[in-house]
């Protein structure tokens, strides 16, 4: 969240303009028979939601969800771990983008403290989450945390995932140069480390991995911008207001508050994200370049 953009003056949505709990937890119960079998809770910082263990601890109950994780950035990740690992949660992925401090701070935007989020790593660890590491490597600014990032997590046993610099949004001022690739990060990697590539644990699974030679962690990387895999997504998401996006480089989303709050009963609200699903034609990673398109940002649709 760019503090240009979202500086204390900045008004947020009103919490009437919000999915209450109850709200998220229906659609979450109306999308399992659709197919939804994973739940990542995302941001934005979704740590930021006050209540948020309530909201886990409702998901957790949810029959037919066999997966239910959350993405942070990290920074109230130690206050919260014993109460996430209470209520269900399975796992977190804390972004983690560099180790060294003033790096951290120029790639978070906000002058969040490095100290802060590897706190939260170990309290997470310690109430028995498991983590794992996104590190968004970008041209010029954090490539030479690459190796330290990769040490770092391997001398922990903590999976990590590198991810090439996206233009999400409109606001990260997204340069094609600035990327760096997922080849030239995995040649870096092979300077230091011996990696054995492994099969997709399923399709559509978004990065690449690499074990380490003891077997103990592992290396991800994710290409969309040299890579896509956007005929292999399966990733469906609810922004807090209630809108569905099929891609995350999009702005359009559906709006099912109205529905929602509007009577419409279950086979009703199944049927419209049943039609939106099997109509979607999004691949915007593979027209990158050719189309030009606004955007919403990453600090409302999530990763």
């Amino acid at each position: 969240m760019p503090i240009e953009s979202f500086g204390p003056d900045h008004e947020f949505l009103p919490r009437e303009e919000l999915l209450s709990f109850e709200e998220l937890v229906r659609l979450t119960k109306l999308m399992v028979p659709l197919g939804v079998r994973k739940i990542r809770l995302t941001g934005g910082e979704p740590l930021m939601r006050r209540g948020l263990e309530d909201l886990v601890a409702m998901l957790a109950t949810i029959e037919g969800v066999e997966d239910l994780a959350m993405t942070t950035n990290g920074v109230l990740l130690a206050h919260h771990a014993e109460a996430l690992a209470l209520a269900g949660l399975s796992r977190v992925t804390v972004s983690l983008d560099a180790l060294d401090p003033s790096i951290f701070s120029r790639m978070n935007g906000i002058g969040a403290k490095v100290d802060r989020v590897l706190a939260g790593i170990e309290s997470a660890r310690a109430f028995g989450l498991p983590v794992k590491l996104n590190a968004v490597i970008q041209r010029g600014v954090n490539e030479s945390q690459i190796l330290r990032l990769a040490r770092w997590a391997a001398e922990r046993e903590i999976d990590l995932r590198f991810i090439e610099y996206m233009d999400v949004g409109e606001t990260n001022g997204w340069k094609l140069d600035e990327v760096i690739t997922a080849e030239n990060i995995l040649t870096i990697l092979q300077t230091e480390f011996s990696l054995t590539p492994r099969d997709p644990a399923y399709r559509g699974e978004v990065a690449s991995h690499w074990s380490h030679a003891d077997g103990r962690s592992e290396i991800g990387i994710i290409s969309s911008v040299t890579q896509p895999f956007c005929r292999d997504c399966q990733r469906l998401r609810l922004s807090a207001d209630g809108k569905i996006f099929t891609c995350l480089f999009s702005n359009q989303g559906h709006d099912l508050r109205p529905a929602l709050r509007g009577g419409l009963n279950d086979t009703g609200i199944m049927a419209a994200i049943n039609g939106i699903w099997t109509t979607r034609d999004d691949r915007y990673s593979e027209e990158r370049g050719e189309v030009s398109r606004p955007k919403a940002e990453m600090s409302y649709l999530g990763g």
